[in-house]
């Protein structure tokens, strides 16, 4: 059952209780959807009982995130740059590997880029993503400049007629003004060479409302295009995931369930939230 399908059960013939509506609360705010869309939602709760209480919470929650394209515009014989971008520890590196499955088991030619120079273990760990994966992955001297060791990526991935390249950013604190100013050059060198395409958030979806905080400043820093969540399972309420969208109007573009390379899927808000409520 899935995160709100035990309060439902109990409003399938009758409106809410006041003690029910004041559970579906803490519920909502403990999933991390934050209080002012709680509060939203406790209205529609107010307002309508039965059956149709479910398909009327899941309409309001789908009218608040945003009507922009959720898909990556992939170009066969044409580079398409992805930027990925996050703080430490939400698992770009190993969205970066995943998302260079996904495209490489449709046919593309992918490339990865280990931009994250100054860990040696982020540098092995997307090394050894590329031998599992069979995708090359270009590096740099420890501690050597990320906006060059993504210019020759892109340099070499424009060259040999690649469709898609995948540079793994640093982890960064998004408190950090130095960061992220970094991270605003690395972009800037690589559209000497190609335009970046996407600019793609990693979320953290167990990391609570201060990735709202994290992802507005980023946002601020570079313009984000997308967002993929990750670490969404059984026990992730998932709740950040679409506050984060709501606040930012920024789409959520892939999700992340697991560890394998085939674990990342399309976002797809309508089947998410059904998930949530069944």
């Amino acid at each position: 059952m899935g995160l709100f399908g035990s309060l439902f059960s109990r409003f399938s013939k009758n409106k809410a209780t006041p003690e029910e509506r004041e559970d579906f609360r803490k519920i909502l705010i403990e999933s991390d959807i934050g209080p002012r869309f709680t509060d939203e939602i406790l209205e529609v709760l107010a307002k309508t009982g039965g059956e149709s209480l479910q398909d009327a919470i899941v309409q309001k929650i789908l009218a608040s995130l945003t009507d922009r394209p959720r898909g990556v515009a992939i170009s066969p014989g044409n580079l398409t740059t992805i930027l990925m971008v996050g703080v430490n520890g939400t698992g770009k590196t190993t969205s970066s590997a995943k998302l260079a499955q996904l495209y490489r088991g449709q046919g593309l030619k992918v490339m990865l880029a280990a931009a994250d120079t100054f860990r040696a273990a982020a540098v092995d760990q997307l090394q050894t993503w590329g031998s599992r994966i069979d995708v090359p992955v270009i590096t740099g001297k420890e501690r050597s400049d990320p906006a060059a060791v993504s210019f020759d990526a892109a340099t070499r991935a424009k060259q040999e007629g690649y469709d898609v390249l995948i540079i793994d950013t640093a982890g960064r604190l998004h408190t950090k003004d130095n960061l992220m100013a970094e991270l605003s050059k690395v972009k800037r060198v690589v559209e000497k060479v190609t335009p970046i395409q996407e600019v793609l958030f990693v979320l953290d979806g167990t990391t609570g409302q201060n990735g709202i905080t994290q992802a507005k400043s980023f946002a601020e820093s570079i313009a984000l295009t997308g967002i993929i969540v990750t670490k969404v399972d059984g026990s992730t309420k998932g709740g950040i995931a679409l506050a984060t969208e709501r606040e930012l109007q920024v789409p959520i573009k892939f999700v992340g369930t697991g560890e394998a390379s085939s674990d990342i899927s399309p976002f797809e808000p309508h089947s998410y939230l059904v998930g949530l409520f069944t």
